[in-house]
């Protein structure tokens, strides 16, 4: 175990959102933003920013890690940067009332379909379907999930119909 594993969580967390130099095993020289670090693996997460380009992300496993070299501090601009690379594309946040409104919206249009829905959960907030399927907030697509992968393409088929028809 080399000395960047033997690093804590709390160690590894003050080079987040800092520009960093990398050596690694045979020589091997990386630089980059850091994203994040993997708590198991002390795997470094690097993001680069090439001109005209989009960016990149690169990983350096933390058992090759011989060197990490802090270049410079990122300012707020450099850290939002960073939060939308791991922030989904069209990542909204929704007000509860909003949330209450959608599933609310969409419960009724599964009961008018003859599709059996319930409410679940302590705050009643995941939606059930047929006992088979759950649909969570913000109650889309993505959020469906069930062990019946025929079930489950079905009603993200019709979630994503509907969702289209309330645009």
């Amino acid at each position: 175990m080399n000395d960047w594993q033997r690093k804590s969580p709390l160690d590894w967390e003050t080079y987040v959102n800092k520009l960093v130099k990398v050596v690694a095993v045979e020589k091997h020289e990386y630089e980059g933003w850091v994203l994040t670090v993997d708590p198991v693996s002390a795997t470094i997460v690097l993001a680069t920013f090439p001109e005209n380009e989009k960016g990149s992300i690169s990983f350096v496993m933390g058992h090759a890690i011989q060197e990490v070299e802090i270049l410079q501090e990122g300012d707020s601009d450099m850290k939002q940067r960073l939060a939308r690379i791991s922030a989904p594309e069209e990542s909204q946040a929704y007000s509860p009332e909003e949330l209450e409104k959608r599933k609310n919206a969409l419960k009724t249009w599964l009961e008018t379909n003859h599709i059996p829905v319930g409410e679940q959960g302590e705050l009643g907030r995941t939606l059930s379907v047929a006992g088979v399927l759950t649909i969570e907030p913000p109650y889309g697509p993505e959020q469906c999930s069930s062990a019946n992968e025929i079930i489950l393409a079905r009603v993200q088929g019709l979630l994503q119909g509907y969702l289209e028809q309330q645009r």
